[in-house]
């Protein structure tokens, strides 16, 4: 498994963007109220921020800590990975939420200061569980050991496969 690129991150904040302006410009063009976020939103992925990188510092513990203790590797991948989808959903929702500010701040009419607060919060909500999950998926790596396989071929050092 690769760590989350940067570029990723960056392609799902701007796609997310992208929705949020869209979907207010759509909206607000059929007549309807624009999209604001719910005042939970922001709270539960701060949570979430937080649960993933509690699920994630026993397995460096495990690993690195003092005394170094058996891991299930499938609790460290599922682990992992849940860290790597929240950091990608942190990204995109936070850019769905910076979408719907910059519709927001560009509207003739001045925002109410409770939307304007909700989708601030949300995209500060955002960045938290983003960097969370960066964070717990830098957590949940180990280090190479000496058996493992080479870079590039596929095979442990010093094994053949048997045909």
């Amino acid at each position: 498994m690769k760590r989350t690129s940067p570029a990723v991150l960056a392609t799902a904040a701007v796609l997310g963007a992208g929705l949020g302006f869209a979907i207010d410009q759509a909206l607000t063009a059929s007549g309807n109220a624009t999209f604001t976020p719910t005042a939970t939103l922001p709270i539960l992925l701060a949570l979430l921020g937080g649960l993933v990188l509690a699920l994630a510092i026993p397995i460096r513990r495990a690993t690195r800590g003092p005394v170094r203790t058996p891991i299930d590797p499938f609790r460290a991948v599922r682990v992992a990975m849940l860290s790597k989808a929240a950091s990608i959903v942190g990204a995109a929702v936070g850019g769905l939420s910076v979408g719907l500010l910059i519709f927001l701040l560009t509207r003739p009419v001045v925002p109410s200061v409770s939307s304007m607060g909700a989708v601030i919060a949300t995209v500060a909500a955002c960045a938290l569980l983003t960097a969370c999950a960066l964070v717990a998926e830098n957590l949940c790596t180990i280090r190479k050991d000496d058996d493992d396989d080479q870079p590039g071929t596929g095979e442990a050092a010093g094994d053949t496969l048997a045909h």
